[in-house]
């Protein structure tokens, strides 16, 4: 069973969120899928296993004693990658079409690194997660990577929460395919609401079960009425309502899951919504 977390946005909750699921089902996997911003294993004191590097794609090198400077290669780069003989790596594609024209076979591609990638071992469970390179790209491939990463730990068929990348793109796209059921988390603002019509048009794309919970629901509960009409005419789960909650900011600030604040009335809202998904999932 995968639940992938997701928001349309960043900094709606989805992490805090993702981390007291995790801590709720106890002995699960984690996946840390928004590899552009990985922040889930901050809040364990966990030990890195395995280390490996992962390599995204090809980027073309020239050989500067070879090269004759025909200036061929420049020409036909539709990318406007090689400059004066020189490719920069940020902006060259590895289409590999410089490797062809180049008469003195001066140009070849070369393995680009773009993550290095972890396990780390928690007192219950473990987490996959990467940390990409300066200017590295978040690619679907990567995140499969993750992915099958998480499963070689997973001989007992545990449950595997995955905290995805916010938006529609391709790392989300990578996270929920293949996967069990997701749940939303959105917030009552109207970028809020539009975000979560194109993540649920996505998930609908898919075929994905789909559960949503509106953190902070109380700061605008006009617009939250609004997301739970929505959600009824799309015949959607609506698992959960959390209130907003000043002890959400000190659990984050101390590192911590908020279900380690027992007080908290976000956490409590959080257990019940827990109960409401796992009486959707199983």
């Amino acid at each position: 069973m995968e639940l992938v977390v997701l928001s349309g946005k960043g900094g709606t909750g989805k992490t805090t969120i993702a981390t007291a699921l995790s801590e709720l089902a106890k002995d699960v996997i984690r996946i840390d899928c928004d590899v552009d911003a990985p922040n889930l294993y901050l809040f364990y004191k966990g030990k890195d296993i395995e280390k490996g590097e992962f390599i995204g794609g090809k980027k073309a090198v020239i050989n500067e004693e070879t090269c004759s400077e025909c200036g061929k290669c420049q020409d036909i780069c539709k990318f406007n990658a090689i400059k004066n003989f020189i490719v920069d790596p940020f902006v060259c594609e590895g289409c590999g079409v410089c490797t062809l024209v180049c008469p003195e076979n001066a140009v070849e591609l070369k393995d680009e690194k773009t993550a290095d990638t972890f396990i780390t071992k928690l007192d219950k469970g473990i987490i996959s997660r990467a940390e990409m390179e300066i200017g590295g790209d978040g690619s679907g491939k990567l995140i499969s990577h993750l992915r099958k990463n998480g499963k070689r730990f997973n001989k007992n068929e545990k449950l595997t929460i995955i905290d995805g990348s916010p938006g529609i793109g391709c790392a989300v796209i990578s996270s929920i395919t293949g996967s069990n059921s997701v749940l939303v988390v959105t917030e009552p603002t109207k970028s809020g609401l539009e975000d979560l019509m194109r993540v649920v048009s996505l998930c609908e794309h898919f075929g994905v079960f789909t559960m949503v919970c509106v953190n902070k629901y109380d700061i605008n509960e006009d617009v939250t009425k609004e997301i739970e009409k929505f959600i009824s005419e799309k015949e959607l789960v609506l698992v959960g309502k959390i209130p907003y909650d000043d002890t959400v900011m000190k659990s984050i600030n101390e590192l911590k899951p908020i279900t380690f604040y027992k007080e908290s009335i976000a956490e409590k809202a959080i257990e019940n919504m827990w109960s409401n998904m796992e009486m959707c999932m199983y």
